[in-house]
């Protein structure tokens, strides 16, 4: 699993908008400053408590529709977010949303900003329609109030571009991903930070994508600059270090992956703590390297301890949790394992599904997991319905074409061909070759 960097804009909080409450507009600083350092450090229950009372400090102090309140609003909506807690983020964000446009206008940065964040929120959840317009709303009113080549418009096409690739839209994504480079170079110069994410980003479309030759010296250009920037131990420069492992890890280049792995997580956990939900990303990354090397025993106790420090940051039942399920249960697949692996491929459906509804990618994930395992115990009459239904998925949120879909139709297809049913296998063979033909 990589880490990708996402640019987020926060909203700024301004001291002395109202100078009668200055001092209370102190205190509300000192608390969001507060909450925000919480978050940086991965204690999210702490940051929510103290954001809480943030909040509470502005609507007493400013009123209840004080711009103060919505950078409040979205900052704990952000929390929430990022534990998963989306139907407590979604209600704030609208209500921060609201704010902005009621007290500075419908064309002004800062809704943009809040669009970006409500958009993101959509994104996350799979809701790909829902947060297309935003994004795009977002893009346009920056566009004119910032003019075509201001930093934040390149922050906005990157992240419409992010919304493209994971749909598998490569074509669309890419020259937004180029154009927002273009802009970052132009504005900050060929070796600002920002410039090493859009490189990354653009990366990562190429890797996606099997490009090997293209992503590579993106991703270094990208180390490079981190390194140089912002110093060697610096938790980005970890990110690109787990992107170009990856990169090396996909193309079976395991004795170079593994360094650069190893030095990203040694970076995270000095920078960060032996607990941050980063180290848990770092752990997985390894781990991953060492199952396909077929590396059990080591492959292990690292996904066991990721799954410890997610579980304590984010709660038992976090899609972030669920992956790490994921991984420790394809670790006890590979092994034979299945009486380990099933509770732990059911425990990860069931927080997917809680989490995002019935209708998700991360659930359609789930449910292909699962009904791998019961093709490799040879209970095929389980496995199918759960195909079909993953199947389903995927064709409703990423379309009929897309490179997982076809993964889907070819799982399928060798259940037929197990099961004897050669004539239903072979059309959907034929579906998936038609699909990864496809010039993307």
């Amino acid at each position: 699993m990589k880490r990708v960097m996402s640019r987020l804009a926060a909203l700024a909080a301004v001291c002395g908008m109202i100078v009668l409450n200055c001092a209370k507009s102190t205190e509300w600083k000192a608390l969001n400053d507060e909450a925000m350092s919480l978050r940086g450090r991965g204690l999210y229950d702490s940051a929510v408590v103290v954001e809480k009372i943030a909040l509470q400090v502005a609507e007493q102090s400013v009123g209840p529709d004080h711009p103060d309140v919505a950078t409040s609003l979205n900052n704990l909506a952000e929390m929430y977010r990022a534990q998963g807690q989306y139907a407590q983020a979604e209600p704030l964000y609208k209500r921060s949303l609201s704010i902005w446009e009621k007290a500075l206008g419908p064309d002004h940065p800062n809704v943009a900003t809040s669009l970006n964040n409500l958009a993101l929120l959509y994104y996350t959840q799979g809701l790909y329609a829902q947060a297309e317009p935003l994004y795009k709303r977002s893009l346009g009113i920056k566009e004119k109030a910032l003019g075509l080549y201001h930093p934040d418009v390149a922050a906005s096409l990157n992240n419409l571009a992010a919304l493209y690739r994971t749909q598998g839209q490569y074509a669309q994504a890419e020259p937004l991903y180029k154009r927002a480079l273009t802009i970052w170079e132009k504005a900050l110069g060929p070796d600002h930070p920002d410039v090493a994410t859009s490189l990354n980003n653009l990366a990562l479309l190429y890797d996606a994508q099997g490009q090997y030759a293209q992503a590579e010296p993106l991703y270094k250009r990208s180390l490079a600059i981190r390194e140089k920037a912002l110093g060697p131990d610096h938790p980005d420069v970890a990110t690109s270090l787990n992107n170009v492992a990856g990169l090396y890890k996909d193309q079976g280049k395991y004795a170079q992956a593994e360094p650069l792995y190893k030095r990203a997580l040694v970076i995270d956990e000095k920078a960060l703590g032996p607990d941050h939900p980063d180290v848990a990303i770092g752990l997985n990354n390894l781990a991953d390297l060492y199952r396909t090397q077929g590396r059990y025993a080591q492959a292990e106790p690292l996904y066991k301890r990721s799954l410890a420090i997610k579980e304590k940051a984010f709660g038992p039942n976090h899609p972030s949790v669920a992956t790490s399920l994921n991984n420790l249960g394809g670790l006890y697949k590979a092994q034979g394992q299945y009486a380990q692996a099933e509770p732990l491929y059911r425990r990860a459906l069931m927080i997917d599904e809680k989490t995002f509804g019935p209708n998700h990618r991360d659930v359609a994930l789930d449910l292909n997991n699962l009904a791998m395992l019961y093709y490799a115990l040879g209970k095929y009459a389980e496995a199918e319905p759960l195909y079909k239904r993953s199947l389903a998925i995927w064709e409703k949120t990423l379309g009929p074409g897309h490179p997982r879909v076809a993964v889907i139709l070819e799982n399928m297809a060798g259940l037929y061909r197990k099961s004897g049913r050669d004539k239903e296998a072979e059309p959907l063979e034929k579906r998936a070759a038609s699909i990864r033909a496809i010039k993307r």
